[in-house]
């Protein structure tokens, strides 16, 4: 067997990001940039008003209450075109221009209209450039809005809308097929014939790659034979920056992922033993066109630790990602994690949440079997659990973070 750490290290040391390409800004979202933006206006581009109220000159005010006369009304998208002077007040509304003369916004409910609509008070002292927002306060003309590695959010992605740019140089988002391999294997929503089971693993994977922020792409299911996985693979390769098979990794008479994956290849293949658990067989190779090959355990909670150790960082490093992994954190055992000494890293699906002590406590612990998908359903954390003799109450335990918007759940 070999340690995690170095199956990773197998895997990430030959993989480099994604060609960039042009994105529309609609279509890069959680992607990565690839260049530097600089802001080719300020933002804001003319001085306006923070709040519903009116514009005014804050030295008029010095006294505390003070009767206004409105001279006029600016809405948003208006030219600010009057003056405002001694004594007067403009009403105005949020995003309006500030009016010439006018150096501050007093809010529509520290103000108090006279029934005829000529003049108004204003309750206390202004101060000048209360609720006007400046001409470049935001951004201003040059400053860098974007740099490589950035990720691609929605508030980014607003600035650089702002700036008028319709689309970004970034890396996209891989297309990973996702293929079955088993002759038990059916896709039959009907009754099924002796010896078949329904096939899970391709639909979890598919949906932990739309999760995930990835294109996935079905590849189907095929049979338990060199020909069929092989030419599987090859379709692949046209329409896909990566390739995952689950199935046929192990040490069965039946077991070909490995073989042909060593045949596509060549020494950059290699089939692992790893000392986890589930999901210690393991294949993984790269093509000569650069396309990586992930083949995980078939039983269908190893797959989806496969996913989580191994494919899921990989993907991030192909999307252009520094950050590869999901956030580990340790937690508080509110329940015993028994196990014994194999040798093996456990990898155990729990349910975790924040408690009033401010630390995340591990609630509950999932039955474990690599068969058992059910079992993990509610699970949002992977505890780590060394090799030992287990963990009592109260100890810490490291664990990966699958779902936070889990962790104050009820």
């Amino acid at each position: 067997m070999i340690s995690l750490d170095e199956a990773r290290q197998f895997v990430l040391r030959g993989l480099d990001p994604l060609v960039p390409t042009q994105l529309r800004l609609a279509d890069a979202l959680d992607c990565v940039a690839a260049e530097v933006v600089t802001a080719r206006e300020p933002s804001p581009r003319f001085a306006n008003s923070a709040m519903d109220g009116f514009a005014l000159r804050a030295i008029d005010t010095e006294g505390g209450s003070v009767r206004l006369r409105i001279v006029d009304a600016i809405f948003a998208g208006d030219v600010a075109a009057i003056h405002v002077g001694e004594g007067e007040a403009v009403r105005i509304m949020t995003g309006a221009p500030i009016p010439e003369g006018a150096d501050s916004v007093t809010m529509r409910e520290e103000a108090t209209v006279d029934p005829d609509g000529a003049t108004v008070v204003i309750q206390r002292a202004a101060r000048a450039g209360e609720f006007v927002r400046l001409v470049g306060e935001d951004v201003t003309v040059g400053q860098a809005i974007l740099a490589p590695g950035d990720h691609l959010g929605p508030a980014l992605l607003g600035v650089m809308a702002s700036q008028g740019v319709t689309s970004v140089l970034a890396h996209p988002r891989p297309r990973v097929g996702v293929l079955s391999t088993g002759n038990e294997l059916s896709d039959d929503a009907g009754a099924l014939t002796p010896g078949k089971i329904r096939d899970s693993n391709r639909p979890s994977l598919l949906a932990s790659l739309g999760q995930s922020g990835f294109t996935p792409v079905d590849l189907g299911i095929v049979g338990d034979t060199p020909g069929e996985i092989t030419a599987a693979f090859q379709r692949g390769v046209h329409d896909c920056d990566a390739i995952i098979s689950t199935g046929g990794v192990s040490v069965g008479d039946a077991d070909f992922v490995k073989s042909v994956l060593g045949e596509l290849c060549g020494e950059n293949a290699s089939s692992m033993q790893v000392a986890i658990r589930p999901g210690k067989p393991f294949a993984f190779g790269v093509a000569p066109s650069g396309i990586p090959f992930f083949g995980l355990a078939g039983n269908p909670v190893s797959t989806l630790v496969g996913f989580e150790l191994f494919v899921r960082p990989a993907l991030r490093l192909l999307a252009g990602f520094k950050e590869l992994d999901r956030p580990t954190i340790n937690m508080v055992l509110d329940c015993p994690m028994p196990r014994r000494r194999d040798g093996k890293l456990h990898l155990v699906y729990v349910v975790a949440r924040v408690h009033d002590d401010g630390r995340i406590h591990v609630e509950n612990v999932a039955r474990q079997a690599s068969h058992l998908l059910s079992a993990i359903t509610g699970a949002n954390a992977i505890a780590m659990v060394p090799d030992g003799d287990g963990l009592d109450v109260g100890e810490m335990v490291a664990a990966m973070i699958l779902d936070a918007t889990q962790l104050n759940g009820a």
